[in-house]
């Protein structure tokens, strides 16, 4: 297949383009290097592949530039995008028109150039919203819902919260239309906390990688709240899975929108279990700055992801445990990425 990446350099899609690569596949990477970590990601896909696949330095918002560069692609994965939501707060025209404006580029690029093609898109848990409603019990280590014990699941009530939930949303149901309109072959996975290798995190997004390197490099950490609040982890070879389950059945669930994410069993709660899970890892207490709770931040997010399981046959494998151990390793031998 030829596989076409937006956002290619970054963490997920480097993973996505080193995995296509070692099955045969051509690769398009489409990625204008504004995300930290880019550049050192091509040159490690470059090392391992010898530049078997196609770089074009392009931003998404250039409508032109996509359609010259995407035509003959047999899926997309469209991964790029602005990610954080105080970065939203701060710009919010340029999040619009990343995320918004960008995915309906390459929507549209798709319909007029390669309209056969797969198109997967990463959408976010966010587009749920702030879930104030969802009733929570707090327990000795962290908080858990009182009535979703499955997670919450994809027929919840959509509910845009902050720029960065309106332009992701916003992407995420121009991806579902275009199927129903236009018959394009499209699938949205709304995607819960991916972390892994070459995850350069930062405080605002990819905190498990962001805490990892800190401990790594003994930095500061800021714990919000009181540590509690939990979330599902799901390791990018997982999501990769989950990529080519969905380009497998993509005739059979097109115009559906799948939670893909760790789901009840591989959860975490930020602070109180996986400080200590990092205490054993560095071998020693990982100092933490307390502070105040942020506005909108969920006590609780965990994905159900039962259709994913019973429609795409995917269940993620790698245990929150084994997944922040690996990376830890990472971290520690390629200090100087960091």
């Amino acid at each position: 297949m030829r596989v076409f990446i937006t956002g290619g350099a970054g963490f997920i899609g480097v993973n996505s383009a080193d995995h296509f690569l070692q099955g045969g596949h051509e690769v398009v990477i489409f990625d204008n290097l504004s995300r930290r970590g880019g550049p050192a990601n091509l040159a490690w896909l470059k090392e391992r592949h010898d530049g078997r696949f196609t770089f074009i330095k392009e931003d998404i918002r250039d409508y032109d530039a996509l359609c010259t560069a995407i035509p003959g692609a047999d899926v997309v994965l469209h991964l790029a995008s602005q990610v954080a939501v105080t970065t939203s707060v701060q710009n919010p025209r340029e999040d619009f028109e990343i995320n918004a404006l960008g995915t309906f580029n390459v929507l549209e690029a798709v319909r007029h150039h390669c309209p056969e093609a797969a198109v997967l898109y990463a959408s976010t848990n966010k587009v749920y919203g702030g879930m104030e409603e969802v009733g929570i019990v707090e327990q000795p280590t962290r908080y858990a819902y009182a009535d979703y014990p499955h997670g919450i699941p994809e027929s919840y009530p959509l509910d845009f919260h902050s720029p960065y939930g309106c332009s992701k949303g916003a992407g995420d149901q121009y991806m579902l239309d275009y199927a129903r309109i236009y018959g394009l072959r499209t699938l949205v996975y709304r995607q819960s906390c991916v972390y892994g290798r070459r995850q350069f995190g930062v405080e605002d997004q990819g905190w498990v990688a962001h805490f990892v390197i800190a401990a790594v490099m003994n930095r500061p950490i800021s714990i919000y709240g009181d540590g509690k609040q939990v979330r599902d982890l799901l390791h990018v070879s997982d999501l990769i899975r989950a990529y080519e389950l969905g380009i497998e059945k993509m005739d059979e669930w097109r115009g559906h929108a799948f939670n893909v994410g760790g789901g009840p069993a591989h959860t975490l709660s930020v602070w109180t279990e996986f400080g200590p899970l990092l205490a054993k890892l560095a071998g020693r207490e990982v100092a933490i700055t307390p502070g105040d709770w942020r506005p909108g931040d969920q006590r609780v997010f965990v994905a159900d992801i039962r259709q994913a399981q019973e429609k795409l046959g995917w269940r993620p494998q790698v245990s929150p445990a084994d997944g922040i151990r690996d990376l830890y390793a990472w971290v520690a031998v390629n200090r100087e990425l960091f």
